[in-house]
Parts: C-alpha cells; sequence; structure tokens
C-alpha cells in the first residue's frame, strides 16, 4: 500500500517522520496554522495545508496521525469527528498523548495498565481526548494507536541553547525524575505502527533511563566543556507556570509494551546518547 498521510499539526514530534516516509514514496500532507511553516514543510517535500481555514483530505487520506492538542475538547474531533467516523477506508490512527496522563506516582513507575490519575486541566483534557478518539475510530472500525509521549528533546529542542545563553539553572527538586524521548524515536515508533497490523493499542514512548533534570543539564555542560551551572532550589526557580506544572508529577515510565508488540529498538535508549547526537549533528 502506498501511505498517504494527514498528518494533523504537523509539528517538531510529526517531522520527523518526513525523511522516514518521503524517500519511500509516501504522500504527507501536513497542517499548520502558520503560512512560514507551510513553506518551510514544503520545502521538505511536505504538502502543507493551512488548518483550521482549509478542507482536510479525508477521502484521499489512508493514515492519519494528531499531534494537535485539545483546549477543552479535541479541535479536530470538534470539527471533523463525524466525518472520521465514517471514513472506513483508514488503515491506521495515530494520537500523540502525554505521559502527563498518569498524573504522580512520586517517583514511581507506571505502564499502560495503570490507571490514569492526572489533576491538572492539561492533563484530563488528554484523558478525554483518548476516550474520544477511541470512540470514533471503534465506530470507522478503523485501528488507533495511542502514544503516550515523555518529554520530547532532539536537534534543535534540548539543554543546548540555554546553556550557550547562559540563562541555564539546574532545579533541584528532590527525588523529582523524567523520562524522556528522542524525536528521531519518535519517527521510528509511529513508522513501525503504520506499517504494523497491530490492533488497537495504547502504548508509552519514552526512553530507558528516567532522570533528575539538574542531571541531564549537568551532563549537557560537561559535552560543551562549559562550567555546570549553578543548582536553584525549586521552590525560588524562575519558571513559567508551565514549566513548574511538569514538576507537579514525578514518576517513571515503562516501554516494555512498545519493545514487546511493535519491535521498537531505541536508538538513543537514555539522555547521555541522545545529547550526544545531537551535538555531534551539529558539527
Amino acid at each position: 500500500m502506498t501511505i498517504t498521510l494527514l498528518s494533523l499539526g504537523h509539528g517538531y514530534s510529526a517531522q520527523g517522520l518526513d525523511a522516514r516516509l518521503l524517500p519511500r514514496g509516501a504522500r504527507i500532507i501536513g497542517t499548520t496554522r502558520s503560512a512560514e511553516k507551510a513553506r518551510a514543510m514544503a520545502a521538505r517535500g511536505v504538502e502543507a495545508l493551512i488548518w483550521p481555514g482549509n478542507p482536510l483530505p479525508l477521502s484521499e487520506t489512508t493514515h492519519l496521525l494528531t499531534s494537535i492538542a485539545p483546549a477543552g475538547d479535541d479541535p479536530v474531533l470538534a470539527a471533523h469527528g463525524e466525518a472520521i467516523a465514517q471514513a472506513r477506508h483508514l488503515d491506521w490512527v495515530g494520537y500523540l498523548s502525554t505521559t502527563g496522563v498518569y498524573g504522580d506516582r512520586q517517583g514511581g513507575w507506571v505502564d499502560e495498565e495503570d490507571a490514569t490519575d492526572t489533576r491538572s486541566d492539561r492533563g484530563r483534557a488528554r484523558v478525554r481526548a483518548e476516550a474520544a478518539w477511541q470512540e470514533v475510530c471503534a465506530r470507522a472500525g478503523v485501528r488507533l494507536h495511542i502514544f503516550r509521549l515523555a518529554g520530547i528533546y532532539g536537534p534543535g529542542r534540548g539543554p543546548f541553547a540555554k546553556l550557550r545563553a547562559g540563562r541555564a539553572e539546574r532545579v533541584i527538586k528532590p527525588g523529582q525524575v523524567f523520562s524522556r524521548i528522542h524525536q528521531e524515536d519518535i519517527a521510528q515508533a509511529l513508522d513501525l505502527a503504520m506499517h504494523s497490523d497491530v490492533g488497537s493499542r495504547v502504548f508509552n514512548l519514552c526512553d530507558d533511563t528516567p532522570a533528575p533534570p539538574q542531571d541531564v543539564l549537568a551532563h549537557a555542560a560537561e559535552l560543551l566543556g562549559m562550567p555546570i551551572p549553578p543548582e536553584v532550589p525549586f521552590e525560588s526557580a524562575d519558571l513559567s507556570p508551565m514549566a513548574r506544572s511538569f514538576y507537579a508529577d514525578n514518576k517513571r515510565v515503562r516501554n516494555d509494551r512498545i519493545k514487546r508488540e511493535l519491535g521498537l529498538k531505541l536508538r538513543y535508549p537514555d539522555y547521555k546518547s541522545g545529547l550526544a547526537a545531537i551535538l555531534a549533528a551539529e558539527g
């Protein structure tokens, strides 16, 4: 089958698919709200579509991926839920969610069998969106893979820019750990899922090595040959409300299912290998 992928909100997480799918003859239609981003997509060979504002080419789509976060309700389903429910020609739907749906586990491990337990409005909106996509895809008879992503990093997104700008601080909250996932491993997992015959499933997508954020920043500084930034207690750190909210959840995320069922072999199983690759790619 020749894939025609409609990628809704074709941003950082989904763009890693471009280099994997386009050389193999796939067609990617990516939506964005920005004319500037649309031009950048087109330069990479992606068919850019401003949305909202233009019809979605669902009749031409074999695979659908959505990276658009809900704002209350899911905006894609609010506009096109009934059409997607009737799109029985679809072969696969992917929904990019977040490990934030598990809430705070005080540093404990979670897997896909654990119940969602988020206390934040953003997390609750994600839980509702996951359920809504499950209902619509069940009506359409199309398999749905929900990917709960850990903290995303990769080229152009990581600690190096802050370190070089002199804005980095090692925020210390005792016992705090985060799980992470490299952009290339997101693309690899999505590629495997699209070409698999695995039925509807929820997958955690993270690396093997949950780690304290201050350790990651210290290692990045060492790679750059820069002084390790000073420690700042969490209570007095200059964090945005969004950044501060991430520290409310403390958990370690298991990824056994996606390895076992999709055969994912992480290219970057820990932050050290991922950061080294980013730095090497910069030349």
